[in-house]
């Protein structure tokens, strides 16, 4: 045995030799070790006050992955050199959920590790000095069991042969089966479930065999498919779908050992919460097993006045301390608390200074303008902004805009296509692959008055092209003769008929129809900066049936009164089903939005798929994404299905947002409007000598602040909320628009072009010299501490893809440069150099957010 020290406890290590080892290095502790963990770990439960101790339990409750959590608190664990990718750690993930005992990721020093065999995830007693550690995956699995005793849902705690014949099995032939590709070996596991009942492998509920086997195979699988036999295939979609094993997939990233701090990562949040973390349990080292509130740790002052952030954990872990019995003699009050974690900081630290204890327990904080400095000439000379570490790269489709054919773009699409290209934006700049999907309405009963119209009015269409460059009227002229002309309706409906079934004629003059439309969604696209692939209605007509038949096949179709083929989802809040065939055999909606998620699942291979749509869809949405999991389509752990719902755009009256004569308002229109009020006014400055620009110059520049306030207006507020179409606010050069924002940088690169014209110092210059920012003033600070928070705010909005978040952050470094231009004088003055250097930075993180926003920028106004 060899003795290894830890922060809280002393640990005995079993030695193994070469021959005890598997082929990956792992090894199965004997069951007289397992045991005899297990009896030193109840004997700490029963110390630490737990109840219901396993030797005097004679019932064993429900095996269900579902079962409710255990009764009783058993002892917690650290676990050893976890890791979220391996296959062992996430085998004691599972096991952990499921007998409720805690595994918390050790703080082993260098010294420690090397005493830690490599490579292999170890658990050891966190409650006792004296202890056993156990190593691998099926060695921890069957430690948890038998400690768990009958407080596991794994069989009560009880390891029988047949359950080591099978874990030797995983061990010695599956894993190298599975790692060569040889499906034959699954060939022992398919007759075992053919005759056990398909669903565990031991008994008739769920065993450490099933977690070991099933996670063997989910993570082989997860990165080189390979082809499952029927009941195999049955038991991993079972198992992997399971509230069990998705919570302990969610769990496995979180027994990796914390990460030392990254003096280049950007985040100023996973700084300054290392910085405390770090403090707390050198403080408290006993807190590490106690259930704390890790969001408690850091957050952002409320105001500034008290500092830049906060650690206000000191009054819970008072509490939890002293429940516990593990407070400090010298520990009186949870001012106390703080005050020691404020002691275990050392000045010395690269993050934060002054420190002050506020009562009852407030840990109160700055940034460090050292620590602000660094960051601020890593991006001056690198000229650009940091992205955020470690981003989830995943392949997402965003559906969005979304028009109709035959019908112009309204006010209607603006939320939907602006919203759209943003998250498109944000996530591409994430490094994920975006497949930017337009769901146009391009097929339906609509097109056969269309078809018959262009046929009466445009009879020469095949030699002549109609020239319709008003979709709206086209559209409306359609409606009337359709509802006011019997023998036209009845031969449109013979149209549908037609074009549903191939007719050459219908097909050609629907593709003129579409073609027209294109035209005219693309002048609007082109406008706004918008890239979009069209996907149309009618591109999945041809997966429906197939969808249909496979809901059949799995028996989730309900046929209604009628004929209807409908499916009911797992909701009592919808009442109403989703209807994959209407009663006369056609497709609507719900068929086509099925088809698409389908294709976009496994065609695409999409792992986050976000819809854009306004709020009246939400529940439609709902429904398409219960009934995907219901067919299996989606793993819990591998997909997120998301809606984005928008409210209205809405006029003065607080209605939709419509024409004087009632009629919706045109995009052209609304973009057109825009931009002429901008040429008014850039005019108007222009005459009264307050702009940099020239006549020739202003309708280039009035397009950009037109449309770049239209899009801004829009996107700086949550999308849930409906909001009132203004153009004088949205115009404004005050407040929290794009037209301030657009000044505030130009305002800064006006100062460095002055810089260079009129005290020859240029900012490029001074980047290639190497030249440093130094942050002395208060203002100074403040704007680069702002600036900073650029990737936290990213890191925000990759998790909801709401773009507010970007548009708050631009907002609030606005107004910090704004401060620091007005109180600090730049140019003549002695820090001119640094100062210069500053407001390029702010310059730079500007244009970032513009671009993920989707907002053109100029650089003089």
């Amino acid at each position: 045995h060899t003795h290894i020290h830890t922060h809280t406890h002393t640990s005995t290590i079993i030695i193994m030799t070469k021959e005890e080892e598997t082929k990956d290095g792992s090894k199965v502790p004997s069951k007289k070790e397992l045991k005899k963990l297990a009896k030193k770990a109840e004997k700490d439960a029963k110390k630490s006050g737990a109840t219901a101790a396993a030797a005097s339990s004679s019932k064993i409750p429900s095996n269900d992955t579902n079962a409710p959590p255990p009764p009783r608190s058993p002892p917690a664990f650290f676990i050893h050199k976890g890791n979220g990718n391996c296959p062992a750690t996430l085998k004691a993930s599972i096991t952990s959920i499921a007998t409720g005992i805690k595994l918390i990721p050790a703080r082993d020093s260098p010294e420690e590790l090397s005493l830690l065999k490599a490579g292999l995830p170890a658990i050891s007693n966190a409650n006792n000095e004296d202890d056993d550690v156990v190593f691998g995956g099926n060695g921890i699995c069957m430690a948890l069991s038998l400690i768990g005793g009958s407080i596991s849902v794994l069989g009560g705690g009880m390891i029988s042969s047949e359950m080591d014949e099978w874990l030797e099995w995983e061990k010695t032939v599956l894993r190298g089966a599975l790692l060569d590709g040889d499906v034959n070996a699954l060939s022992k596991l398919e007759k075992a479930l053919e005759s056990c009942g398909g669903l565990y492998l031991v008994g008739n509920s769920l065993s450490i065999v099933d977690i070991s086997i099933v996670t063997t195979i989910y993570h082989s699988t997860k990165t080189t498919p390979l082809p499952l036999p029927p009941h195999l295939s049955t038991y991993l979609s079972h198992h992997t779908k399971s509230p069990l094993f998705t919570k302990g997939i969610a769990n496995a990233s979180n027994l990796e050992p914390p990460s030392p701090l990254d003096p280049t990562d950007p985040s100023m949040m996973r700084a300054v919460k290392h910085t405390f973390e770090t403090a707390l349990y050198t403080a408290f080292p006993q807190a590490l097993v106690l259930d704390i509130d890790g969001k408690k740790l850091a957050e952002r002052c409320k105001s500034v006045k008290f500092g830049d952030y906060q650690c206000t954990i000191a009054m819970s872990l008072f509490g939890v301390l002293k429940k516990s019995g593990g407070l400090p003699s010298t520990v009186r009050s949870p001012m106390d608390v703080a005050e020691a974690i404020k002691s275990a900081i050392p000045s010395s630290n690269p993050v934060l200074d002054g420190l002050v204890v506020n009562k009852p327990g407030f840990l109160m904080s700055r940034v460090k303008a050292s620590y602000l400095e660094t960051h601020m000439n890593a991006m001056i000379s690198g000229n650009t902004v940091q992205p955020p570490r470690n981003m989830k790269v995943e392949n997402v489709v965003v559906d969005f805009s979304s028009p109709n054919i035959a019908k112009e773009m309204h006010v209607g699409h603006l939320r939907s296509t602006i919203i759209g290209e943003s998250v498109c934006r944000i996530l591409e700049y994430s490094g994920c692959k975006v497949e930017r999907m337009n769901h146009v309405g391009d097929w339906g009963t609509q097109f056969g008055m269309l078809i018959q119209y262009l046929k009466e009015e445009f009879p020469d269409f095949k030699d002549c092209p109609p020239n319709i460059t008003d979709l709206t009227e086209f559209y409306k002229n359609a409606k009337t003769r359709f509802d006011e002309n019997p023998q036209f309706k009845k031969t449109a409906q013979l149209n549908v008929v037609k074009l549903q079934s191939g007719d050459v004629e219908c097909h050609s003059i629907w593709n003129i129809l579409c073609d027209i439309s294109r035209r005219e969604f693309k002048k609007v696209y082109d406008r706004l900066d918008v890239s979009i692939d069209e996907y149309g209605e009618s591109f999945y007509n041809s997966r429906i049936p197939p969808v249909i038949a496979e809901f059949d096949a799995a028996g989730l179709i309900r046929v209604e009164e009628g004929g209807a083929k409908c499916v009911f989802v797992n909701d009592d809040n919808i009442k109403i089903p989703l209807m994959l065939q209407k009663s006369d055999g056609g497709f609507g909606y719900d068929s086509t939005d099925m088809a698409a998620l389908k294709y976009r699942l496994q065609e695409l291979n999409a792992t986050r798929i976000i819809v854009i749509t306004d709020f009246t869809q939400t529940d439609h949405f709902k429904m398409c994404y219960l009934a995907a999991n219901m067919i299996g389509w989606v793993q819990p752990q591998t997909h997120r299905l998301e809606h984005i719902a928008f409210g209205t755009v809405q006029g003065e009256d607080g209605k939709r947002f419509r024409t004087r004569s009632g009629d919706t308002v045109r995009l052209v229109d609304l973009l057109d409007e825009a931009v002429h009020r901008m040429e008014t006014s850039l005019e108007q400055r222009i005459k009264e000598n307050k702009a940099s620009i020239t006549l020739d110059q202003v309708p280039a520049t009035a397009a950009v602040l037109g449309y770049g306030a239209v899009k801004y207006f829009d996107l700086r507020r949550n999308p849930a909320s409906s909001y009132e179409f203004s153009y004088d606010r949205m115009l404004d050069t005050k407040g929290n628009t794009a037209i301030y924002l657009l000044y505030a940088h130009a305002r800064l690169e006006s100062i460095c072009t002055k810089a260079k014209k009129d005290h020859g110092v240029d900012v490029e210059q001074l980047i290639k010299k190497g030249v440093k920012i130094a942050l002395t003033q208060p203002p100074e600070r403040n704007l680069a501490l702002h600036l900073q928070l650029f990737a936290d705010t990213l890191d925000l909005t990759l998790e909801d893809m709401l773009p507010y978040h970007i548009c708050d952050f631009i907002y609030a470094a606005s107004i910090a440069a704004s401060d620091f231009v007005t109180q600090c004088r730049v140019l003549g003055s002695p820090e001119m150099e640094s100062r210069l250097l500053l407001c390029r930075s702010t310059a730079i993180v500007m244009r970032k957010c513009f671009d993920l926003l989707g907002i053109r920028y100029v650089m003089s106004i």
